[in-house]
């Protein structure tokens, strides 16, 4: 793939930078060696395609599909992935320069899918539970956007959010499919500010609350209280898998946290600093994450954790 060059700023853009708060993924200071040729040094992002484990690294894109790491041509190394959780093969990646692609084949190919963009940079992308054909991009300075079409065109759908008297760039983001009086559909969005939500009406930003809190508030009772996630700390990456919405994982500047009763309730589940994270979307309780510890695999959902084995852990 061709270098990848910004585009002019968007009038909203423009209109917005002014407050954007910068949220580029913070860099791992280091990754497990993995592989005669391919040390890992910082990682950007890291994604399942299936059984497989694809790594965003300074110089490049990495697959792992189960005997060692294999760089994917001469592809610049992406902020963000995703990947459908049922159609192996199919990954979008975006870059801080606003442009997104998506591949088919595994990470081999790539084609244009940026059509309607303002050519912000792209911080994070997520497929919508339920409908993995719709995507969500959010979009520094520039809130979030939308593809109901796998990815072809793209529209805007909401503003940051408003946190602590100044709107933030979601930084992370993830599709929770659990089910709530507002319909079901919920984008949680990671900030520099905390956690907040938004239903997939795009009606406003909210705090995760109890399910019967607002029931309680109508009846005069007060609403249940909640272990939540320390206050004012950035949360910096969200990840779950889609089929189990209720498991969401959450890395802090404090550690990993994690959630699973849909973000309501979180305890704190490691200490060490956690720069890249995902779930596998076959199996939830199976987690990687990269840290100052390198590269490591957990099989219990995050609770605990052993070195990255290229010969088993994908």
């Amino acid at each position: 793939m061709t270098a990848l060059t910004a585009r002019a700023l968007s009038r909203r853009r423009v209109l917005s930078s002014g407050l954007a708060v910068l949220g580029a993924t913070i860099l791992a200071p280091g990754f497990a060696r993995s592989g005669p040729s391919l040390a890992f040094d910082p990682a950007f992002a890291l994604a399942f395609d299936g059984s497989a484990i694809l790594a965003a690294k300074p110089d490049g894109l990495l697959r792992h599909d189960g005997e060692s790491w294999t760089k994917l041509g001469d592809v610049e190394p992406p902020n963000t992935l995703s990947t459908h959780p049922s159609r192996p093969g199919v990954i979008f990646a975006g870059w801080k320069d606003g442009s997104l692609r998506r591949s088919s084949d595994g990470g081999v190919s790539w084609t244009v899918a940026d059509a309607g963009l303002p050519g912000a940079p792209i911080l994070s992308l997520t497929m919508a539970a339920h409908a993995p054909d719709t995507l969500y991009a959010s979009l520094e300075g520039d809130g979030l956007w939308r593809s109901e079409d796998d990815g072809k065109t793209w529209a805007f759908v909401m503003d940051r959010p408003y946190l602590d008297g100044a709107e933030h760039d979601v930084v992370s983001l993830v599709s929770v499919a659990n089910e709530t009086g507002m319909g079901g559909i919920w984008l949680y969005a990671g900030t520099q500010a905390g956690l907040t939500r938004v239903p997939d009406c795009f009606c406003r930003w909210q705090d995760v609350v109890a399910g019967d809190a607002m029931d309680a508030l109508v009846a005069g009772n007060a609403p249940t209280e909640a272990a939540a996630l320390p206050a004012g700390e950035p949360v910096e990456i969200l990840a779950l898998a889609p089929d189990a919405p209720e498991r969401i994982l959450a890395a802090l500047p404090s550690g990993l946290w994690l959630s699973t009763d849909a973000g309501v309730n979180w305890a704190q589940v490691t200490f060490a600093p956690v720069t890249a994270l995902a779930v596998d979307p076959a199996d939830p309780l199976h987690v990687i994450a990269a840290g100052p510890s390198g590269l490591r695999v957990s099989r219990d959902g995050g609770t605990t954790w052993s070195s990255f084995d290229q010969s088993k852990d994908s």
